[in-house]
């Protein structure tokens, strides 16, 4: 197969924990040819197809120099390839909403998108839990101030974030004496003009933040928790969180079997999702990552269950 991979600069990539590259590996040992683009490389023009100036790729196997490319830069149609990979890290703002919306013309001209970019609109990676309530701890979303302090004064404990975040980033925790809880609604809700997520904390973020991933509607043996270090509340690994691979629990497959076929039929093929204790925090899509971490520290070859599923869909 010809895969293109829609990620970041493939100079920004760190290897040793990059999930995107961890799928370009496996491709490439069996045997399928790796090409990458980034998305101001796609274009549109009346009368022609969805098109991107692409690189053909060949990982070296070092560290440094870790891909070479071969030829020259190729103007493509997305259709002409067996899969399209769209693996562009948050934020989700506006220039990722345009690329989704050329990939989906690709769709209809043909190419294979994972994950599919109407379901990538679809699943805002924060709100998306809402319609999943019964594994979710209390939960707020609001521009209201009031309904804020409100919900603080019955859950005592409680987690603020921006919708919009990545990497643990804006991510606050207020305790019971309310302490800065005014100046962090003004800094997150900005006068009502930002909509903003609330929970109840939960304490078992002490033993880390879940990720459990799904491929193909089947749920991955092995996740990655993310524990917090020092006095920080924030287990995410860019928030300087220890991530320890683990076999998941009867909770996190009971999560996991729920939501894994109906994401799937939705054309995601890969779900991260993030669960603390019991419960069900996030859905991730855009880029879910950990492939390396769990393979590193259990042998489980994320990547293979992967491309395994990527092969299957392309036959579907």
């Amino acid at each position: 197969m010809h895969i293109l991979f829609v990620a970041d600069p493939l100079a920004s990539f760190k290897i040793y924990k990059d999930t995107t590259f961890a799928m370009m590996r496996e491709a490439q040992l069996r045997g399928h040819h790796v090409l990458a683009c980034e998305p101001q490389d796609i274009m549109w023009q009346s009368g022609h197809k969805v098109t991107t100036r692409a690189q053909r790729i060949h990982l070296t196997g070092q560290a440094d120099a870790w891909f070479e490319v071969q030829g020259v830069e190729e103007h493509l149609a997305l259709h002409s390839v067996d899969a399209v990979i769209m693996r562009k890290d948050p934020p989700f703002d506006s220039e990722y909403f345009y690329a989704t919306h050329l990939l989906e013309q690709a769709e209809r001209e043909g190419a294979k998108v994972f994950n599919k970019p109407a379901a990538l609109r679809d699943h805002p990676e924060k709100l998306a839990i809402l319609e999943f309530a019964q594994f979710i701890s209390p939960t707020l979303v609001t521009r209201d101030a009031q309904a804020v302090k409100d919900f603080h004064v019955q859950h005592q404990d409680i987690i603020l974030k921006p919708l919009d975040g990545m990497g643990g980033m804006g991510i606050f925790r207020v305790k019971a004496d309310g302490l800065n809880l005014g100046a962090i609604i003004e800094t997150l809700n900005r006068d009502g003009a930002q909509t903003v997520m609330v929970q109840k904390f939960l304490p078992a973020i002490a033993q880390g933040d879940k990720r459990v991933l799904v491929i193909g509607g089947r749920v991955v043996p092995y996740c990655l928790a993310r524990i917090p270090q020092g006095g920080e509340v924030r287990g995410n690994l860019a928030a300087g969180g220890k991530g320890v691979a683990q076999a998941i629990s009867p909770r996190d497959r009971e999560i996991a079997e729920a939501l894994g076929p109906v994401l799937a039929a939705r054309g995601l093929l890969l779900v991260g999702l993030d669960v603390i204790g019991d419960c069900l925090t996030e859905v991730n899509v855009t880029s879910p990552t950990c492939f390396q971490e769990i393979f590193d520290q259990t042998g489980c070859n994320v990547a293979a269950f992967f491309i395994d599923a990527l092969e299957a869909a392309v036959q579907h």
